[in-house]
This record gives structure tokens, sequence and C-alpha cells, in this order.
């Protein structure tokens, strides 16, 4: 094996490392939120290979999701562990989960990758999400996939605060948040990675499934912070 080959599957060693003592920290702070990042990693790594992704990078993605709820950790158990919907107060609290874990990342030797995908998961495609109000292809492709994966996962989980919905409403659900919440591609891809027969429920407004390169590394996360103001989200749950 070449020496740059060496390299390479050191680092990924590393990073399998950092990432995993993370989630593990995620599983010690509450088990909901760590059982939710497993659920979401395998979602994510299916629909990465729909999207025609390479078996690194849907790695990367998987990893990502396994720690995308990592800023969790940072809230007080009157919040994380609610049995009631969220005040105001506790949704703007709640609400800096994004940034809180991307700032955790920051201080490990990570690729910027892992970074932006957390921090922008709860971006919404038209706009409207936060922590940046970024939109459409402003939002990194990893953090649109992982926005799509971490609502199905949600809606199908019950929580104290909300019933869980069937495998068929929430799949609807998605449909229709396809264009404003979600990147529609992304949308058609995932309901075809968990179902090939998908298009008897997936509307002809919907663009074709289309193979999408994979991720490329953009600047750390942490650089992008600073002049955009947070607006207003769109919520489903308190996930």
């Amino acid at each position: 094996m070449a020496a740059l080959d060496v390299t390479v599957y050191a680092d990924q060693r590393d990073t399998d490392r950092i990432i995993h003592d993370l989630a593990e920290s995620i599983q010690k702070r509450d088990v909901l939120t760590y059982e939710h990042c497993q659920r979401v990693a395998g979602y994510a790594a299916r629909l990465a290979r729909r999207m025609g992704w390479d078996h690194q990078s849907a790695h990367q993605l998987e990893l990502a999701a396994l720690v995308h709820d990592l800023g969790k950790t940072w809230l007080g158990n009157d919040i994380l562990l609610k049995e009631s919907g969220l005040s105001h107060e506790e949704r703007v609290l709640m609400e800096r989960h994004p940034l809180v874990g991307a700032q955790m990342l920051v201080g490990y030797d990570l690729d910027s990758f892992f970074i932006e995908t957390v921090l922008y998961h709860h971006e919404a495609y038209d706009g409207s999400g936060y922590p940046m109000g970024l939109r459409g292809e402003e939002i990194p492709i990893g953090a649109r996939m992982l926005t799509v994966v971490d609502v199905y996962d949600a809606l199908l989980s019950a929580r104290p605060y909300k019933a869980a919905l069937s495998a068929e409403d929430v799949r609807r659900y998605l449909l229709a948040e396809a264009g404003r919440r979600f990147d529609p591609r992304i949308v058609t891809a995932f309901l075809h990675a968990l179902d090939p027969e998908a298009d008897r429920i997936i509307t002809r407004r919907l663009p074709a499934v289309a193979k999408m390169a994979p991720f490329q590394v953009a600047s750390a996360a942490s650089t992008a912070v600073g002049n955009r103001r947070p607006s207003g989200p769109i919520l489903v749950g308190q996930s």
C-alpha cells in the first residue's frame, strides 16, 4: 500500500474514533436522542447511496448524522427531557443546538464537511429555517440530505409530547414540503431509497431523481457563522 493510502486510512480511522466517541457522549446524556441519531445515520447512508455517492462519501454523511444532535447535550434536562411542548424561551434555546454542535466539532481535527452538515441541518430549502436562514443550494448538499432523513425519523417516532405518524403519512408530508422545507430532488431520491416503487405516491410535479456528486469540502462552518441573522424555523415536534 502506498504511503499516501496509509495516511488517508489513518485519517479515516481517527475520524471514525472521534465521531463514535462523541456519539457515545450523546448516549450517556440522553438515550432517545442517541437512538434517533443512530436511525438517522442509517437513513442517511441509504440516501447517499441512492444519490450515487461513493462508499467513502456515504460513510462520511453517515458519521455526520451520528452527531447531528450533539448540541442538544448542552441543554438542561428541563428542556431536553421535557414531556410537553416547549415555551418560546425554551424553543429559542433548543434552536441553538445546531450552532452549539458545530462549535463543539470545531475543537476536533475533523473535515469541515462534518461541521457544516451539523450546523445547517435545520435550514429550509425556502430560506425559512435556522440558524442562518440559508436557502436552496446555499445549504450544503449534506445538510439538505440530513434535513430530510432527520424529519422523517422524528415524525415516525412517538414522544411524550406527540404521537408517531404512519410511514405513509410521513412520506406524504415530505412530498407536501418538497420545494419549501426540503430540496425536492432529495425527497424524490429518499422515497425511492425507501421504496423502489415510490413513483406510485410521487406527484408529477417533482423532478426526476438525479445522481448528485459526492460532497466537496467547503470552508469551515466556524468561518461561515457571523453576519447572517437567524430566521424563523419550520418546526416538527422538538427535533
